[in-house]
This record gives C-alpha cells, structure tokens and sequence, in this order.
C-alpha cells in the first residue's frame, strides 16, 4: 500500500472507530435489549464494509500515472519518390524509391529499397546502385543499403554484389563488411569486405577468396 493510501486508511478507521462508539453510547443510555444487540452487530458490519470500500477506492486513486510514450515513428511519408543531388547546377545523383520514410532528425528510411544513378562531370551515366531496402543517417551524411545491394559499373560493364554496404556522398566510396562478389572483365573474384569508389574504379578487398578457401588481399586503382 502506498503512503496515500495508508493515510487514508488511517482516517477512515479514525471515523469508522468514532461511528461505532457513538452508536454504542447511543443504545446504551436508550436501551439494552437484545434486539439492540443485534442493531449493534448489524452496524458493525455495514462500517466494517464500508471501510473496506474506503480503502479498495483509495489504492486504485493513488496509482501512479504513467508518462506518455514519446512517438519515435516518421513525421512524413511519400511514394513513388524521384529525387534529384546536384553540384555546379549539374546533376550528380538520380535516385527512385517506392516509399519514402523521413523522421524528425532529418533521418530517411526507404523500406521498399532505392535505385540511384550516378552520373560524371560530362554528364554521363557513370553507374548504378539498388538494394532492397535503404537508410540515410543524416548526422554522418551516410547510406546504407541491405538485403539485395547491387552496384554497376555501366561503362566497363563490372558489377558488385553484397548483402550490406554503405556510400558516403561527400567521398564518393562506397564500402561493407560483408562477403562480396565482384564481376569484372570475365573474372568473379570473392571476398569479405570491401572498399571502393562509387564507379569501382579503384577498390581494395579486405581477405580475396570463396567462402571455403580465402587467398589473401587484393587492391585495384585505375
């Protein structure tokens, strides 16, 4: 029983306590038969339920409230999204989603994934990246792409696959943790963990090999 309570416990049978010795003085200067015996003994028992009342409504009034849940849910939502990122008036990145999450810090979730083109200083598609489902950390200015994330070298015709991999904008490189598959020039070379610009141009694998046999690092700039 909280404070409260108890301090309303205790009033009530201060005033339970008063009732019962004032209808006691009362049938004893008026009368002492039995029938006011059993007045008394009913008495009783209607104080005695009432004090319980007094208490049960007490407990469920003191309860504590609890504070409102703070929504950490998105603030907007859109669909079918084509966004456009430009530098010098020229554009840059093309990108398309399906849906479009964006929370209050600026953070963006695309759950039905991204398709990004990339185009270079003459305006040229460069390469291409999609992946299943997609989120954009807005206080690292970071990407990340999961589930099926695939990146396209269009002019050389190279392809890399992988499960996670993020893309810093600002640095234009591209890299994950994960087990990779990398296309390029009639060769598929296997690894765990990559680093990369966004055009594969120039890419560095962490340990080179198939999940049963890893051959070492491997590193590649043009």
């Amino acid at each position: 029983m909280s404070r409260g309570s108890s301090i309303k416990y205790e009033h009530a049978k201060s005033s339970f306590v008063l009732i019962k010795s004032f209808t006691e003085r009362y049938l004893f200067l008026h009368t002492n038969t039995r029938s006011s015996k059993s007045f008394l003994f009913h008495i009783d028992m209607k104080l005695s339920f009432l004090l319980f009342i007094i208490v049960f409504l007490s407990g469920c009034n003191s309860a504590e409230i609890k504070e409102p849940l703070e929504y950490t849910g998105p603030l907007q939502e859109a669909e079918n999204v084509e966004l456009f990122y430009s530098q010098n008036e020229q554009v840059k990145v093309k990108m398309k989603a399906e849906l479009l999450y964006e929370f209050q810090n600026g953070d963006r979730e695309f759950p039905k994934g991204v398709y990004m083109e990339f185009y270079n200083e003459f305006g040229r598609l460069e390469s291409t990246l999609r992946a299943d489902h997609a989120f954009y950390f807005k206080n690292e200015a970071q990407w990340r792409g999961r589930g099926n994330v695939e990146v396209k070298n269009v002019e050389k015709n190279e392809q890399l696959n992988t499960e996670e991999l993020f893309w810093k904008p600002s640095k234009k490189d591209i890299f994950t943790e994960k087990f990779v598959t990398l296309r390029r020039q009639g060769d598929v070379i296997y690894g765990t963990g990559l680093t990369a610009k966004q055009d594969l141009s120039d890419y560095t694998i962490g340990t080179v090999g198939d999940p049963e046999g890893v051959h070492g690092e491997i590193e590649v700039k043009e």
